[in-house]
């Protein structure tokens, strides 16, 4: 094996089509082998971690092979079966492997270069013609040996260096280089027990003795310790510097003595980042309409590996998949909970976690990087040793990113509020959606999933209907809890008739009032968060717009800006018309920030808080409003969509939802299901327990159908109406989507290019069923402007070749010189 000759191909993580091989050093050749990473040098000076693909014999035939400069791992970090789904999301989604690799491995295990300087040994050491910078930056090299470019920024405080860097290579001082940084690193903590000597009861009650009556600190430490330790058992265990430094103020001087004492042994361990709770034995019981439901969902996996759970909002979903959970942990089985957002792992994952303890890890990205590799980690090596145990997570709870980890014994994948947007990826590519990238991965893994919504999409309800998926009802509420009532408000009549009180109708307002006098909570929804939608000027109707998008600013009053929610841009609010002079310029509509503010003028005595995007970015910003919520300290929460995401609180009474014509209006084949499922999730968050609760829907047109719907509860007549229109038109799941979106700074290129494209196509596929180029809604976004191509494909006449024709299309645009500076983004089964 050592004598051979061997070549690897080598997967980085870039927007590349295939693999690229390298030659395998002979001093390698035992360790080289599929999924372990590997440093290989890209282009003419970077450097790049990339993984080990396939390991052969046959060298390139059309250049000579670079060689592999060193191996990062001694086992495979990816599997075989990874590397499978990986290659079928980019084939399934139009996008590339190293695009795939780049979203599913965590930030800590792709390593990238930085480009550092060196002296040159071949300088001739003469330092006369160099600029005083120059100089400083030398004299630094033979001091440092190497320093990064923003260590030469601090050392001659110049922001941009490349020209200098540039005369110094001209004048063959430096050198440059690329390093690998890898960001990744153990957690280490500090830990003391007993020494030996001191495990006695005779010498560890002289210990005592001598610091209560000399060293009061190291006395207080020693009883933390004891505490820490768990007194009761025969053997102390060992306690965390830290977890002594929480309860005893500059514990550290106290540990140092008692170690010098010998009465501690102090050393280092690594440790898990992550705090389990633990196990709590709880015994679920549940009624007779779960009991149908797990056996209905047993028997039909016998016949399908996808079943779709369609349970009412609070029927006791959760509940379900526990016992299924179990079930499948028992046969030492792995499982995979989704989760549609982070939001939701917050409460979800403290009832999974005192069920099933430290058998469960969470995977989210608001979680830093080493904590995502240390759930990787773990799966990858079967466990990690932390200070007092061996944790191996047989269950992870996640957003869709948790689809990537590497599973090896994977039994059951649970996809929870499947219908959820959020499970669909928006940028960068790959544009994949979880739920049925999850079918797909089960598929390979030979595991069951179970899809659960009390909305499911049209879609997957289609597939049940139609046989694909396995269909089980679990239509009562648990506990003999009522349906909410829900009741509509005609805010055109009652602005008419003066009744509104700020943007509340009477109705919602003494619904509100009476719950709060109960010591009831309210929620209320507003899918629009900052304080007011936009400014306007009262005379010539000037509207502030964003510089690089075609949208009006949103006014923030917190920090009083107006802000651009595509870029980032922002203005201070103008005292008067920039356009005509005015000063008749003021806020038009409302958001969250309104409302928050507003609220408390109306109802004085209630606590208001705000959940939207602004709010919750803190890593624990979400999971510390819920905790208020859940404890009673909020009466009064208003908030977007995060609002419907599944939260389960008893206290609630009354719901409102203020502004429903809003989501019915939006130009999208999907606004009308949408709609429903949002005003019946928001819904589903009314009434716990022994009280019916309320649900207030305010809408300018109160005899809207879907409304109507949303009151009766009505799913199955909302999926009739969509399915025929869809079948009618060619939309999901009759026809696959694909959109093609096209950018440049230039609209002139934009319509030549969206022209040309979309020429081809309707060359290649049925004129029908390619529709544009047109402008989307926002035409501009961060200065591109972006035009649209939409492809449908029957699914049935010729799906795969009209597939395989758009993308050789697709490929012939995107290497045409002419279209070369066009960006083109492709998003199949658009959401």
């Amino acid at each position: 094996m050592d004598n051979k000759t061997l070549f690897a191909d080598i997967l980085l993580p870039l927007p590349l089509p295939g693999y690229f091989t390298y030659r395998v050093p002979a001093d390698m050749n035992e360790l080289m082998q599929t999924g372990i990473r590997v440093v290989v040098p890209f282009g003419a000076r970077k450097i790049y971690s990339g993984l080990v693909r396939k390991v052969h014999q046959t060298p390139p035939q059309k250049f000579q092979a670079k060689y592999i400069l060193s191996a990062l791992d001694q086992i495979p970090m990816v599997t075989e079966k990874q590397f499978l789904f990986w290659e079928w999301i980019a084939d399934y989604y139009l996008s590339t492997p190293g695009e795939v690799m780049n979203v599913a491995l965590p930030p800590a295990m792709k390593l990238a270069s930085e480009t550092k300087i060196t002296l040159n040994p071949d300088f001739d050491g003469v330092w006369e013609n160099l600029t005083e910078k120059e100089y400083l930056i030398a004299e630094a090299l033979e001091i440092q040996k190497t320093l990064s470019l923003s260590e030469v920024s601090k050392i001659t405080g110049q922001q941009k260096v490349f020209s200098l860097i540039a005369n110094l290579m001209d004048k063959r001082v430096v050198l440059l280089k690329e390093e690998l940084e890898n960001p990744y690193r153990q957690k280490i903590l500090t830990f003391v027990k007993l020494s030996e000597e001191y495990e006695s009861e005779e010498k560890l009650k002289e210990a005592f003795d001598y610091a209560e009556k000399k060293a009061p600190r190291q006395l207080e430490v020693l009883i933390n310790y004891i505490r820490l330790s768990g007194r009761y058992h025969s053997k102390l265990r060992e306690v965390s510097v830290k977890e002594i430094s929480e309860k005893v103020k500059n514990a550290q001087s106290g540990v140092e003595a008692l170690v010098s004492k010998g009465i501690f042994t102090q050393y280092k361990k690594a440790v898990s980042r992550f705090d389990h709770l633990e196990q709590k034995a709880e015994e679920i019981t549940f009624n007779e309409y779960q009991l149908k439901a797990l056996e209905e969902i047993q028997t039909s996996w016998k016949e399908k590996d996808c079943v779709l759970l369609h349970g009412v909002t609070s029927s006791g979903k959760t509940e379900v998949y526990i016992r299924l959970i179990k079930e499948v942990i028992a046969k030492g089985q792995q499982v995979l909970y989704l989760l549609p957002e982070i939001a939701l792992t917050t409460q979800i994952t403290r009832r999974i976690q005192h069920h099933f303890g430290e058998m469960a890890g969470v995977y989210h990205s608001k979680f830093n990087e080493m904590e995502r590799t240390e759930v990787w980690n773990n799966l990858v090596l079967g466990g990690i040793q932390t200070a007092n145990s061996k944790i191996t997570y047989q269950l992870v709870v996640g957003p869709r990113s948790a689809l990537f980890l590497p599973f090896k014994n994977l039994g059951l994948i649970i996809v929870d509020e499947e219908h959820e947007t959020s499970y669909k990826q928006h940028d960068p590519a790959p544009r994949y959606h979880a739920r049925d990238a999850a079918v797909w991965l089960a598929h390979q893994h030979g595991a069951k999933v179970l899809l659960g919504s009390a909305t499911p999409a049209v879609e997957t309800f289609f597939n049940a209907k139609t046989g694909k998926y396995g269909l089980v009802a679990l239509t009562k509420r648990h506990g003999g809890m009522q349906m909410p009532e829900i009741l509509v408000a005609d805010v055109k009549k009652e602005t008419r008739e003066k009744k509104m009180k700020s943007h509340l109708s009477s109705l919602l307002f003494n619904h509100v009032e009476q719950a709060l006098e109960e010591n009831k909570q309210v929620i209320l929804f507003k899918n629009r968060r900052g304080f007011s939608p936009h400014m306007e000027c009262d005379v010539c109707q000037y509207i502030p717009t964003c510089t690089q998008c075609d949208v009006s600013l949103v006014y923030h009053k917190r920090i009083n800006k107006l802000k651009c929610h595509y870029c980032g841009y922002s203005i201070t609010p103008h005292n008067q018309c920039p356009s005509c002079g005015s000063p008749e310029i003021a806020l038009k509509g409302f958001g969250t920030e309104k409302m928050e503010e507003e609220i408390p003028l109306i109802f004085p005595k209630a606590t208001i808080k705000r959940m939207d995007l602004d709010t919750t970015r803190a890593k624990n910003a979400y999971a510390n409003i819920i905790s208020d919520f859940e404890e009673k300290k909020i009466d009064i929460l208003v908030g977007t969509q995060m609002v419907s995401k599944g939260l389960d609180f008893e206290n609630v009474a009354v719901v409102g939802i203020l502004s429903a014509d809003s989501m019915l209006s939006f130009p999208d084949f999907r606004a009308h299901e949408r709609a429903y499922q949002m005003m019946a999730q928001v819904s589903g968050r009314a009434g716990r327990k022994n009280d019916r609760g309320k649900v207030i829907i305010q809408a300018m047109d109160p005899w809207h159908a879907i409304i109507r719907q949303v009151i009766d509860n009505n799913y199955e007549e909302m999926y009739s109406n969509q399915i025929l229109e869809r079948r009618n038109f060619h939309y999901p799941p009759f026809f696959r989507l694909v959109m093609l979106t096209l950018m440049h700074p230039d609209p002139q290129k934009v319509n030549g290019a969206s022209a040309f494209l979309a020429n081809r196509l309707r060359g290649a596929l049925p004129k029908d069923h390619v529709l544009g180029p047109e402008f989307p809604v926002i035409a501009r976004i961060k200065a591109q402007y972006l035009k649209n191509i939409m492809v449908k494909l029957d699914r049935k006449a010729g799906f795969v070749k009209q597939k395989e024709t758009l993308k050789t299309i697709i490929q012939q645009f995107s290497l045409d010189p002419k279209w070369k500076a066009v960006r083109l983004k492709i998003n199949v089964d658009p959401g």
